[in-house]
């Protein structure tokens, strides 16, 4: 795919996403950058001005769970779609209230999925190649204790891209899935403080300060802080190309990690 491509980008407002934006309009290509809240433009729009990048970058308000916001997107004729935006909730699978558990799918899963099925519409009628692309997670392959819910829906993600990649490619449209470790964007970290907004001592049987530890074990490891810039790097050059792999982990120790933990997995007992 050449520089002339245009490419939309959810949840481009902070980390990844807003590093990505950035990166692909810096190297030529016309971005069309989503953003959850309206600060998130005003903010976003200063920096694409202060790096002379207005003629590459288009900030648009895009929440993903707002039909009208959705109703703009749509009207935008686009190469690439890059379903970045998500959310996650942290907790107890066990006792997470459930709204909170639906909330994460209808964020993670659902809308992706609806803005993706409306371009792919769009492409086959106009029997126009495309390529979409979602930001799962190293957990969207296995899953770790406390983000069970944020885990699940990555899974979810995971199979229904695999699927769209089979049937979509008759019609020349490719799909991918990026999956970031623990990137120091602030994304984990915050993910971390939720289950506090609704964990009660009094009520629960788990307690704040035992999941606080476990939480704090993590990101006082080197594993939880890994240079985002070295994922921006990656994704600039995955999210345009023709050609590539399906899954991307990155660096190679996650990987690797993952790999290994996807064969150790077999070996579980009960």
């Amino acid at each position: 795919m050449s520089n002339s491509k245009t490419i939309l980008i959810t949840g481009a407002g902070s980390g990844l996403g807003e590093g990505t934006a950035i990166g692909l309009a810096q190297l030529n290509y016309k971005v069309i950058a989503g953003v959850q809240i309206l600060p998130q433009v005003t903010a976003l729009r200063k920096k694409v001005a202060e790096l002379g990048l207005e003629n590459n970058i288009e900030v648009i308000k895009l929440n993903i769970l707002d039909k009208y916001d959705v109703k703009v997107a749509l009207k935008y004729d686009i190469d690439i779609l890059f379903n970045n935006a998500g959310i996650g909730e942290s907790g107890p699978v066990f006792e997470m209230p459930l709204d909170i558990v639906r909330d994460n799918f209808e964020t993670n899963v659902f809308a992706p999925l609806e803005l993706t099925q409306q371009f792919v519409a769009r492409w086959i009628t106009a029997k126009k190649q495309g390529k979409v692309i979602f930001t799962s997670s190293v957990v969207g392959l296995f899953t770790q204790v406390g983000l069970g819910a944020y885990a699940s829906s990555k899974h979810a993600l995971e199979a229904i891209a695999e699927s769209l990649a089979e049937e979509l490619k008759p019609y020349n449209i490719k799909i991918q899935t990026i999956n970031p470790g623990a990137y120091f964007t602030g994304f984990n970290e915050t993910m971390a403080e939720t289950a506090f907004r609704w964990l009660d001592d009094k009520k629960n049987i788990t307690k704040r300060a035992d999941l606080k530890a476990g939480f704090d074990a993590f990101f006082s490891s080197s594993y939880s802080k890994l240079d985002p810039a070295e994922m921006i790097d990656a994704m600039i050059k995955i999210i345009p190309s023709d050609t590539g792999k399906f899954r991307n982990a990155v660096p190679q120790l996650v990987e690797d990690m993952l790999k290994g933990v996807q064969l150790k997995s077999w070996e579980n007992t009960i």
